[in-house]
């Protein structure tokens, strides 16, 4: 497994100030342990006070601030790590897990979350005409970033918005449009420019994994699907993997078994039932694959996530 982590000196003065501020408006917005939505349509909010592992998730575009503490998010075989020190940036829809450590009710885990619609990343390209952002080879759809002031700062003043929301309305889109204009100005902001930009590699490797979430228990014919999004098979494999760890089968995987887990937890369909909804034909195989993502068998781990509930 590969650790992809960073180590700064510590918050400067201004830098800390702000994240204990931060961490208090999140504080006071999360009474217990869990995830809430906010008046901020997409801002999200966390606390978590005890270690514990994240199931695997169809994680979505967005920027995942930490305020207090540190987590561990894996991509396949690489292990990613932020905290106040370092942002976590998701630019495509991918499948990750993680996991939250060291954290007491006395010092909980504090975090938001800013999800990020791709459209908006073209909008704000097409207004703000050319940024000097340079190409670069397709890399992964999730990177670290080092937290400077300017972003903590329009950060801090997003979520300042939740003590005035008469103001949210006319103040948060402004807020939010300058987040993502910093996310394309920071050092690793060609991965979520080249995304947006019709006709690139990324722009067209994150078209292939829009086409799989929509059609994820459809027989996968890795031909077709390279046609869908114009893209030779061997470069869309090579640059598939490159972006999400996993080839477009392994990403489909875990789109049936995630999906397949919810319609057993939310709609109560049995083991069988949900692996042919998501396009298995085999009972066994389904529940072979899904004992090896999930880490048990479909009944034992829906009981196990009822208890947990």
């Amino acid at each position: 497994m590969t650790s992809l982590d960073s180590t700064h000196a510590p918050l400067d003065a201004n830098l800390e100030q702000q994240r204990v501020e931060l961490s208090a408006i999140i504080g006071r917005n999360t009474c217990e342990d869990g995830s809430y939505a906010t008046a901020i349509g997409s801002l999200f909010l966390s606390r978590h006070s005890q270690s514990h592992e994240f199931a695997p998730v169809l994680a979505q575009p967005a920027l995942c601030i930490m305020a207090q503490g540190r987590k561990e998010v894996r991509l396949a075989d690489e292990v990613f790590n932020y905290d106040p020190l370092n942002y976590l940036v998701v630019s495509v829809s991918m499948p990750l897990s993680g996991r939250v450590v060291n954290v007491s009710p006395q010092e909980p885990i504090l975090a938001l979350r800013l999800d990020i619609d791709p459209a908006e990343i073209t909008a704000l390209i097409a207004d703000a005409g050319p940024l000097d952002v340079p190409t670069r080879p397709v890399g992964r759809g999730l990177y670290v970033e080092q937290l400077d002031q300017p972003m903590l700062d329009a950060v801090l003043r997003l979520a300042r918005l939740l003590d005035t929301p008469k103001d949210i309305a006319m103040l948060a889109p402004l807020v939010r449009r300058e987040i993502l204009y910093r996310l394309l100005r920071s050092p690793q902001g060609h991965r979520l420019y080249e995304i947006a930009i019709a006709n690139s590699q990324s722009h067209r490797i994150s078209q292939a994994i829009k086409w799989l979430n929509g059609n994820y228990e459809q027989p996968l014919r890795i031909d077709d699907l390279a046609r869908e999004v114009n893209l030779s098979v061997s470069t869309l494999h090579h640059r598939f993997k490159a972006m999400t760890a996993m080839s477009p089968l392994q990403y489909q995987k875990q789109l049936r078994l995630q999906e397949a887990r919810r319609l057993m937890l939310a709609e109560g369909i049995d083991a069988s039932a949900a692996g042919y909804r998501v396009g298995y034909e085999s009972p066994s195989q389904f529940s072979r694959e899904y004992s090896r993502l999930f880490g048990a068998p479909p009944l034992r781990d829906l009981v196990r996530l009822r208890i947990s509930v």
